[in-house]
């Protein structure tokens, strides 16, 4: 039984952190609810800053999880722009602020999220260089993107990984011109595959946009402080205007990682290890979001997801773990993104390797089609694109670890739900 007197202490004010707070008083929890944040805004979501927002579709209150008067209505206790710099797990406190305020925890849960990787390259000191994580970076780039677009302005992209080709995309409906600079032969490589990849590819060069593959950036060129060119490690140079690092991220464990709790190898990603209760090396600390590295059954392996929907649930069910309900975190990963007239939405998890076989089913020349990465018959993975109310379906078939017909789940005649076991 949780006592009213205890206090939950949630690091990292992003979507998981925010509605971790929301679920635990959803469920009853009578204690403190302490919400601390390094950034002044409160919490928000993050996909409207490379879509929506970033275009001007959106509103700026659009992207926020609450609005402000919720969490002092709901009694949460919310530290904004209060940067966490210590967990002391003997004595059960977490250290934030620049005066050493420190507040005692009864569960804590680490909902820090991950930062853009930087351009190790001369020349990323320029005011024309540019990440995208934060709300303050995409007030920024928009007000970029609409001055290029007005002066016919070139935008060059290190990266055709989602954020490069939301932000392409976005650019050239400013009317900027735009260089996507990526090392694989094509987008998206290590998520898609160059099946699907190319297609990507294409969709862009109709749109404008050029690609520079199988290269990096050595250095970003600019005088008086402002960027002029980005040259490539090929001997190529690129006149441009400014420059986004679109190059990953990267999880935030550093304050776990002092604090001795387990850090996954490169090979899972890295983040915070977790059960699969979300519960680190230490029982009364949790983590969820970009930065927890949780073990899935279903892939047996060991994930870090960086997506929204990870954000959403994981926050959730973080929360009533620590209110020691019975929880098991194995949600299908799913992300989405809208770029020009494509809508798509991913389910599932086949990096390169891990598959025998893509299967279409619709017409992929239209850009009308689910794709199927399949081993030995067995659904891993699902895109589908431009066509809609079918996830459910998708996330059926890949839980349901089991091989279908490929030749019946490429046919559009024979009804999808008809082929899961």
């Amino acid at each position: 039984m949780v006592d009213a007197d205890q206090t939950f202490v949630i690091v990292g004010g992003g979507l998981a952190g925010a509605k971790a707070a929301e679920t635990l008083r959803a469920e009853g929890f009578s204690g403190r609810v302490i919400l601390i944040c390094d950034e002044r805004d409160h919490p928000y979501e993050r996909p409207p800053l490379s879509k929506g927002y970033l275009l001007g579709k959106d509103e700026r209150d659009s992207v926020f999880v609450h609005e402000p008067a919720w969490y002092a209505r709901n009694d949460v206790e919310l530290h904004l722009g209060q940067t966490v710099v210590a967990i002391d797990r003997a004595a059960k406190t977490v250290h934030y602020g620049d005066d050493g305020t420190h507040v005692r925890y009864d569960k804590l849960l680490l909902a820090t999220g991950a930062e853009p990787r930087r351009l190790d390259i001369p020349g990323t000191g320029l005011a024309g260089v540019h990440h995208l994580r934060r709300l303050a970076h995409a007030e920024r780039l928009k007000g970029v993107l609409a001055h290029l677009g007005r002066d016919n302005g070139h935008l060059v992209i290190a990266g055709a990984g989602w954020i490069g080709l939301e932000v392409a995309a976005a650019a050239r409906e400013y009317g900027a011109e735009v260089t996507v600079v990526e090392p694989s032969a094509t987008p998206l490589h290590a998520v898609l595959g160059p099946e699907l990849g190319q297609l990507f590819a294409e969709l862009h060069r109709e749109r404008g946009v050029r690609f520079h593959f199988g290269a990096r950036l050595t250095e970003i060129v600019g005088q008086d402080g402002m960027v002029l060119a980005a040259r490539t490690d090929d001997g190529e140079e690129h006149p441009c205007h400014d420059v986004l690092a679109a190059i990953g991220a990267a999880p935030r464990v550093s304050l776990a990682e002092a604090a001795g709790l387990e850090i996954a190898g490169r090979e899972h990603g890295g983040g915070i290890v977790v059960d699969e209760r979300l519960r680190t090396s230490d029982p009364d600390i949790h983590a969820a979001g970009d930065v927890a590295a949780f073990p899935h059954a279903l892939f047996d392996t060991r994930l870090r997801v960086e997506h929204w929907a990870n954000a959403l649930n994981g926050g959730p069910a973080a929360a009533r773990a620590m209110l020691g309900k019975d929880v098991t975190y194995d949600r299908v990963p799913y992300f989405f993104s809208d770029q020009y007239d494509l809508g798509m939405e991913y389910s599932g998890w086949a990096p390169p390797g891990s598959y025998d076989e893509v299967v279409i089913r619709g017409d992929a020349g239209k850009r009308e089609f689910i794709a199927f990465w399949a081993k030995q018959g067995r659904v891993l993975a699902g895109m589908n694109v431009n066509v809609w109310d079918v996830t459910e379906t998708v996330q059926r078939l890949i839980r349901a670890k089991a091989p279908v017909d490929t030749e019946a789940l490429a046919d559009p005649r024979v009804p999808l739900e008809s082929l899961v076991p």
